[in-house]
């Protein structure tokens, strides 16, 4: 019966191609025989959507030499596992410890003999071949975990939520924005990604504060203000500090949210970059929702108002060059803001998934402090 699994792919580099005639002739019958006669058209191939499962590589060639083209592959983190055999007439001891020492997995001297090259070649793609699901399994585990963590930030973030009066979709909404400004930044779909699952737990501090202070419709006092600043910094303590990057993420944002670049926010008092960047990023996205968006004790300020109220605080409450990056993402951010509008009603868990999956999504966001009014800066 014919195996319905696909040919392992060997890629043969050598600039005789009397030689990439008897490699392919041995490997053929088992094996897809890619070759390359220089290094340049090798590392087209490495580099393709369609990468060779082991190179067979010559080492003395014109051009790039068969340990320049080794060294290039083993410093690009996608081509680094391929596993390399060098082929060579270099029959000298040192000559071998370089090549291994370059980041070869074996070494075949000229003139080659068909069964040790069958025998090697077998070995280092079943090892290959190992080592690549081990990787898989690593990388599901890894998965499993950061979706259990995703889970608990984001039921955390919802029991701060049970505190508070604010709307249904306003950590979905804060989560998107400060995901689009950590882009418009410059910072990678990763890290981007990152800000956008803590987020949530900007607010989880509010699980230690009295309901008389937190849910007091009027103008909170001297006192009530002293304890209301201390929620960032309950926060923190919830969720303590981890190795873990996600977590860690998560605690930042919860303390450093309500900083200010001029050095008037609060807990601390930080000033300018030495604000977390992932905190000054959430508290230009939740002060924009707070402000557009209706509460139980205020009306929605007009998109071009509220604009203009947070471009008279570049410099004071929001750092200048993120506040250009909101702008740029502004467009998007409106978009977002349509979707998960409240009129729509709240979206469930399950419906935030599937948009997650389909928008190429990430989590919550910050917090604002623009206003004098407690209530009306959600803070």
């Amino acid at each position: 019966m014919t195996s319905l699994l696909p040919k392992q792919s060997i890629l043969v580099v050598d600039d005789t191609p009397e030689n990439i005639d008897l490699l392919s002739e041995i490997l053929c019958g088992d094996y897809r025989v890619r070759a390359a006669i220089s290094g340049e058209k090798a590392l087209k191939i490495v580099y393709s959507d369609e990468p060779p499962d082991l190179i067979l590589l010559d080492i003395m060639m014109p051009g790039l030499s068969g340990l320049e083209i080794c060294r290039r592959i083993k410093a690009n983190p996608d081509r680094r596992h391929i596993p390399i055999i060098f082929v060579t007439a270099m029959t000298a001891t040192a000559d071998e410890e370089l090549g291994l020492a370059t980041g070869a997995v074996d070494y075949i001297m000229k003139p080659i003999s068909p069964p040790i090259v069958r025998a090697r070649v077998r070995t280092h793609l079943a090892l290959y071949d190992q080592s690549r699901e081990l990787e898989r399994m690593v990388r599901q585990r890894t998965h499993e975990l950061m979706t259990t963590r995703q889970q608990i930030i984001r039921r955390l973030g919802r029991a701060a939520e049970f505190k508070d009066n604010e709307t249904g979709n306003h950590v979905l909404r804060m989560s998107h924005y400060a995901r689009l400004i950590a882009e418009a930044h410059g910072l990678g779909a990763e890290t981007a990604g990152i800000i956008f699952n803590t987020a949530p737990m900007h607010d989880v501090g509010k699980i230690g504060i009295p309901d008389a202070i937190l849910l007091k419709p009027g103008k909170l006092t001297p006192e009530e203000w002293k304890v209301m600043y201390q929620h960032p910094i309950m926060g923190a303590e919830i969720i303590g500090k981890h190795d873990n990057e996600l977590l860690e993420t998560a605690r930042i944002i919860a303390l450093s949210h309500h900083e200010k670049w001029d050095g008037s926010g609060y807990p601390q008092g930080l000033k300018g970059e030495a604000i977390p960047l992932e905190g000054r990023i959430v508290a230009i996205a939740d002060v924009f929702d707070a402000l557009v968006s209706v509460r139980p004790y205020k009306p929605a300020i007009g998109l071009e108002q509220a604009l203009a109220m947070m471009d008279e605080q570049i410099g004071k409450h929001f750092d200048p060059a993120l506040m250009a990056a909101f702008h740029r993402a502004l467009p998007e951010i409106l978009r977002i803001r349509e979707i998960y509008a409240d009129e729509h009603g709240a979206l469930t868990d399950l419906e935030f998934q599937i948009k997650e999956i389909y928008e190429h999504a990430q989590e919550p966001t910050g917090y604002p402090a623009v206003l004098t009014n407690p209530k009306d800066c959600d803070c």
